[in-house]
């Protein structure tokens, strides 16, 4: 019996190849996926916890739950399967190990259950070229008239409990602790064609990737902001995450009751509108009104931010769209001004409420 017969994942992977390359897989690359494969599903029943260090890689697909109310069924399975089976091979190069599955996202253990000197060197490559493997994609996409879709990436690196957990009638191989769950807030805070990566890890890499300054995000759970670097490139490995030009920042959905008020010359002016913002970000909101307004209108807001106890009565923004959704009236506004404190409490609120998703 060949090994494909005897493990229906390697059977899988092997008949993706197949219909993707449009040619037989080799007897040696057969081999090399067999022994990918069997690492995660050898690993003895008898094995003790331990404790060890571990680079995790967290991947999801952004708005991918939006298209599923948009796009047909049969087109939707298309994508996914196409997407996770290209950015399956693409860890398996890197000698990476699926950790699960969960809908449209991935983990990938990197040093678990076999470590490695380079597990953070190959972690970092492997979240590039899955970068490099959306764009190329989403070109494929583009060409049959079908939707992109754009990919997020969290890595972390830190010392986790690692081993077969569960019960007689059912157990696996895992990693727990909070190095794991740090992974995954890390990667919520990435957006649209990002790679972000933790201080452990940079510090960890030797020098051999480009990255930006660090940056503090406060993290549910944590008592102190978090640093994370976005990943520019990996130069020796003329390796570099594709740019995306429509980064800005998050914006997370909220029901906050907002006082706004019509400026004239930069005096309010009319009686305050009641309002709810809808979803807010660093340099905007969405508003649901009562009341009409147009575009340009320059306003006051005031509201408060309960999460972090503070009180936003400094704000001026300009209407830059209105529209009806629904029966009800939306206007989006973008910042004109901001005092410092009460940027730095917005883009608070913001943070945790993404790294508590």
């Amino acid at each position: 019996m060949t090994s494909a017969e005897q493990h229906p994942a390697l059977a899988a992977v092997l008949a993706v190849l197949a219909r993707e390359t449009q040619a037989p897989v080799a007897p040696a690359v057969q081999a090399e996926l067999a022994t990918i494969l069997a690492a995660r599903r050898d690993v003895p029943a008898e094995l003790a916890v331990d404790q060890r260090e571990v680079t995790i890689l967290v991947a999801d697909l952004r708005g991918f739950t939006a298209l599923t109310a948009t796009q047909p069924a049969g087109t939707i399975v298309t994508m996914l399967n196409l997407c996770l089976s290209r950015l399956s091979e693409v860890v398996f190069r890197y000698e990476g190990v699926i950790d699960k599955f969960n809908g449209d996202s991935l983990t990938v253990l990197f040093g678990a259950p076999t470590a490695r000197e380079d597990d953070v060197l190959r972690a970092l490559c492997c979240a590039v070229e899955m970068q490099l493997a959306m764009r190329d994609l989403n070109n494929h996409y583009l060409r049959r008239q079908m939707p992109e879709l754009h990919l997020g990436i969290g890595v972390n690196t830190g010392m986790v409990m690692a081993g077969r957990f569960g019960s007689q009638a059912y157990s696996e191989y895992a990693v727990i602790g909070n190095q794991v769950s740090l992974a995954s807030r890390i990667e919520s805070f990435s957006l649209r064609g990002q790679v972000l990566i933790s201080e452990n890890t940079y510090a960890r890499c030797n020098g051999v990737a480009s990255a930006t300054e660090p940056k503090e995000v406060f993290v549910a759970g944590k008592s102190l902001p978090v640093k994370v670097r976005e990943l520019i490139a990996i130069a020796s490995r003329r390796l570099k995450v594709p740019r995306q030009e429509f980064r800005r920042s998050h914006r997370v959905e909220v029901r906050v009751p907002c006082s706004m008020r019509r400026l004239d010359n930069e005096q309010p002016v009319g009686e305050p509108q009641r309002a709810l913002i809808r979803d807010v970000g660093y340099h905007g909101l969405l508003l649901e009104l009562e009341r009409p307004v147009a575009v340009q209108d320059e306003v006051a807001l005031a509201f408060d931010l309960t999460l972090v106890d503070y009180q936003v009565n400094d704000v001026r923004a300009r209407v830059t769209k209105v529209k009806r959704e629904e029966g009800r009236l939306l206007a989006g506004l973008e910042f004109t001004h901001i005092g410092v404190e009460t940027n730095a409490k917005i883009q608070m609120f913001v943070q945790l409420l993404v790294g508590a998703g």
